[in-house]
């Protein structure tokens, strides 16, 4: 029998991926511990900022960890949508899509100072590498003297850099390109509020109340120009109140909620577009005009408002009774498509309304099964002049359904149903969203150590 070019590729992948099924235990047996610091793998589920809680080790000298995600999907989806006259769908099928990958370095490099760099090595949107961000983390202000502030150390976590930052709960549970052990599904949310761009940030961890706060620049490639009014890049900020308790050994109670702000109009928006990995549904709904020409985009499935002089708050509730788990998302995002719009005093401002729900059900030996379902939906306006119509609310909405296998604690391997469906109000001179939808099986295959 004899392999065409896409075969033995196809072939070549999944070898890859079983070599390295083969050496991440190995690998993860000569990991350091390191403080303050959220476990790659099962151990790292439902962990979201890692907090004061637990035993720490003491520090005995400089660590570095080395580590890395990989992940696999085999797509078979299927869509179709109200083209415009001249417009036709790409066609999909079932296949293997690009692996992506990721390269983790965190060390610690004194008491209670921790810093963490990740390189994105693949990923959908940029299949080059290239360094994604990183921070530092100091929970200890020994470097300055012994036990200096210990008390105030003792609730505080001061982090900084230019990466993700903690506005919302869902950061914490999304997929960040090959890191998606944590994400029971392929998908992220339909709002996927997640940024890289330079932060600093607070947190306060007093029993079991959670205040954080922090400042950034609101955008990816921060600039020292400022050539008029409407480019100047003022900052952006977020507050997060919560609750987050073990009431009883199998009953934890959390409920956040987060407040973001930025007035910019060159800056902000960003906040639902700044996850330059790319989508997880690769090719759904792109198109080819009547000349052939096809037009992709790495991130369709996925919702960004683009709006500027934005405020936006997040509402997040998780509940785990025994193997039973929910997490909630209730968000709202309202700001102008541009400056103009605002300061003219003459238009209403565009809102977008995310609801998530997500309920598994984890079991077995340590929980390494779980099956479960989310349901997610957007509903948007965008800007609109007062004394005109008000547009229609167009809403777009998503459900998947799957299960999980923790095969050892760095593997996981998942399969879904995802069905995403848009509604007739989101135009586009293609169509393509139009009444658009997609759905079918996914199977996704991970690694995180």
């Amino acid at each position: 029998m004899t392999l065409n070019f896409n075969q033995m590729r196809t072939l070549t992948k999944l070898f890859a991926l079983v070599l390295a099924l083969a050496l991440v235990q190995t690998v993860y047996a000569q990991q350091p511990s390191l403080q303050y610091f959220r476990t790659p793998g099962h151990a790292g589920l439902n962990v979201f900022e890692v907090g004061k809680k637990g035993d720490q080790q003491a520090f005995d000298g400089l660590k570095v960890r080395v580590g890395g995600d990989f992940a696999l999907q085999y797509q078979f989806l299927d869509h179709k949508a109200d083209v415009a006259t001249g417009f036709t769908l790409v066609p999909v099928g079932s296949g293997v899509n690009l692996p992506t990958a990721n390269l983790n370095l965190d060390a610690q490099l004194g008491e209670g100072l921790r810093v963490h760099l990740r390189t994105y090595l693949s990923s959908r949107h940029h299949n080059e590498s290239w360094v994604k961000g990183g921070y530092l983390q100091v929970d200890r202000l020994d470097f300055i003297k012994k036990g200096f502030l210990d008390g105030l150390m003792n609730i505080l976590t001061i982090k900084a850099g230019v990466d993700n930052f903690s506005y919302g709960d869902a950061v914490f549970r999304r997929s960040d390109n090959a890191m998606a052990i944590y994400n029971p599904f392929v998908g992220n949310y339909l709002m996927d509020n997640n940024t890289v761009e330079p932060f600093l940030e607070l947190q306060f961890f007093p029993g079991d109340f959670i205040a954080m706060g922090g400042i950034g620049t609101g955008v990816l490639n921060p600039t020292v120009i400022k050539s008029s009014e409407d480019t100047k890049y003022p900052p952006a900020m977020w507050l997060k109140l919560g609750y987050d308790s073990q009431l009883k050994d199998d009953l934890r109670l959390r409920l956040t909620g987060s407040f973001y702000r930025c007035s910019g109009y060159a800056s902000g928006y960003r906040i639902y577009g700044g996850d330059r990995a790319g989508g997880r549904y690769y090719k759904v709904l792109d198109y080819k005009d009547a000349a052939g020409a096809t037009t992709t985009n790495d991130f369709t499935g996925r919702v960004n408002p683009n709006l500027r002089n934005l405020t936006a708050i997040q509402i997040n509730p998780f509940v785990k009774f025994m193997g039973l788990e929910f997490f909630g998302v209730f968000e709202i995002a309202n700001g102008y498509s541009s400056a103009a719009e605002d300061k003219e005093g003459d238009y209403e401002k565009g809102t977008y309304t995310q609801l998530g729900v997500e309920l598994l059900y984890r079991f077995g030996a340590n929980e390494r099964f779980y099956v479960g379902g989310r349901y997610n939906s957007v509903v948007g306006k965008d800007t609109y002049l007062k004394s005109g119509t008000a547009p229609v609310d167009k809403t777009v909405s998503r459900i998947n359904a799957g299960a999980g296998w923790f095969i050892t604690d760095n593997v996981l391997t998942k399969l879904e149903y995802v069905s995403q469906k848009y509604d007739e109000n989101w135009t586009s001179s293609a169509g393509n969203l139009v009444n658009g939808q997609f759905n079918g099986l996914m199977l996704e295959a991970v690694i995180g150590f």
